[in-house]
């Protein structure tokens, strides 16, 4: 039940009402002791007038009837400036206190009947009060509290069960009201949610708001807007999926098609027809960018790249082997390929795939200096500290332009040279993360461009 919306409402109403009801009880039980003492005064005020309205024709039974009648021992008035007893009889013990009703603070009443209500011990005491009706100046009693106790006592269980009635009451009609208003709502939209997740993709399932409550139609709303995100988020999702599928068949295909174009293009060349010699180059680079193009799909379009096998490698004999591969590509009077690693240094890496990363960094860069006609170098330099290692590819090409650089590592985004696909980022950023490291762009502008790449020295980082 302490696990429940109802339950623990219903048992937090109970403890308020209760709370509620004890601080009703506190100044209840100060005004019940008043009531009984004003009512014993003015029983006695009206015994002694009776007495003194006759004289000595009341015996000494009368009058102990009369003292009893009024629930006190012995009255003393004062009339004018005589002060007389009017009413006496023998006292059970001495007076221990005196209690003045005449203009009695709230905290004072408060203070009394609490000491009174929790002290079973009868005392007698002493009440002043002002008479009723200008029955003379002021009014003396003996009472014995014995009698006061208990009727405080009866009052404070009668007080106790009312308050318990009216707290379960009170409780039943909240539990039914919250049960009605909130906790079957909730109830409610938890099946709805549990019924779209068993099929997101419907959008027949998605929530239609209903409440009449401002706060639970705002939720259900709210949960609507983000069935129908979530439902189009995996409809495109899987149309994607499928499109990804359907491209990564036909590039397969596609490929080895080009393959053989390219191979016929290459015989091409060996004809001596000028314009044949003229256009077979241009249709050479032509076929070579589309089986770029389809290779880098058919990887990118793979499930996931293969862990890193993890080796200390050399970096210098590595970036050697690279860059001199690389500069085999380009003209070395536009383009030069240099590394610059200290010697000794050893960098954990999987060799081929951190080929594959500085690779296409090292292409990206050259390829931009080759389209802006910009003789340059390409650097490719390492380093290490106290927290791993880190690689940077520099050049001093013309720069990314700004529109390359807001989705330089998205897939099909990040394309900075006309034709290319945006995945070689991509795919790299993919494999440094693979090693537990970061690929980022440091700078870029017409000095050139940094690409930074950090590999962590600690293994738990990969």
């Amino acid at each position: 039940m302490l696990k429940t919306l109802s339950g623990r409402f219903l048992i937090l109403t109970v403890i308020f009402v209760m709370l509620a009801e004890v601080l009703i009880f506190v100044p209840s039980i100060a005004r019940f002791r008043l009531d009984y003492l004003t009512d014993r005064m003015e029983r006695a005020q009206i015994a002694s007038l009776a007495l003194l309205g006759t004289g000595d024709m009341i015996d000494d039974e009368l009058e102990v009837e009369l003292l009893e009648n009024a629930g006190v021992l012995n009255v003393v008035l004062r009339r004018d400036s005589l002060r007389q007893l009017v009413l006496s009889s023998d006292l059970p013990g001495p007076v221990t206190r005196t209690v003045d009703l005449r203009d009695p603070s709230t905290f004072v009443l408060i203070r009394d009947a609490l000491t009174r209500f929790v002290t079973p011990t009868p005392e007698i005491i002493r009440v002043i009060a002002e008479p009723a009706r200008g029955g003379g100046t002021q009014i003396e009693a003996a009472i014995d509290t014995g009698d006061l106790h208990m009727a405080m006592v009866d009052y404070g269980i009668t007080i106790l069960w009312l308050s318990l009635v009216i707290s379960v009451l009170t409780s039943a009609f909240l539990f039914l009201a919250v049960r009605r208003l909130m906790v079957t709502p909730i109830k409610a939209l938890v099946r709805q949610m549990r019924r779209y997740a068993e099929a997101p993709e419907d959008a027949r399932r998605v929530i239609e708001p209903r409440s009449s409550v401002r706060e639970l139609r705002e939720a259900e709303m709210t949960l609507r807007d983000l069935e129908t995100q979530l439902t189009q988020s995996l409809r495109q999702k899987e149309r994607l999926a499928q499109l990804g599928s359907a491209v990564a068949k036909v590039s397969h295909d596609l490929r080895n098609i080009l393959t053989t174009a390219t191979l016929l293009g290459d015989r091409l060349e060996m004809v001596d027809d000028p314009t044949v010699k003229r256009i077979a180059p241009k249709i050479v680079k032509s076929l070579t960018r589309a089986v770029s193009l389809t290779e880098g799909t058919l990887a990118f379009g793979r499930a996931e790249e293969a862990p890193p096998a993890l080796q200390m490698v050399s970096a210098d004999a590595f970036f050697q082997e690279l860059c001199e591969g690389e500069q085999l590509a380009v003209d070395p009077e536009l383009v030069r390929i240099v590394h610059d690693a200290p010697p000794g240094l050893s960098i954990r890496m999987d060799p081929d795939q951190l080929h594959r990363v500085v690779g296409n960094l090292i292409r990206n860069a050259r390829q931009a200096m080759e389209t802006a006609a910009q003789p340059g170098t390409i650097t490719v330099s390492a380093g290490e500290d106290d927290t791993g290692w880190h690689i940077r590819v520099t050049d001093t090409g013309p720069g990314l332009p700004p529109k390359a650089q807001e989705n330089l590592f998205q897939a099909f985004q990040g394309n900075v040279r006309k034709g290319g696909t945006g995945l070689g980022l991509a795919i790299a950023q993919e494999l440094v993360r693979g090693h537990g490291g970061t690929l980022e762009l440091e700078k870029t502008g017409p000095e050139g461009t940094v690409f930074c790449l950090v590999l962590p020295r600690e293994l738990d980082a990969a």
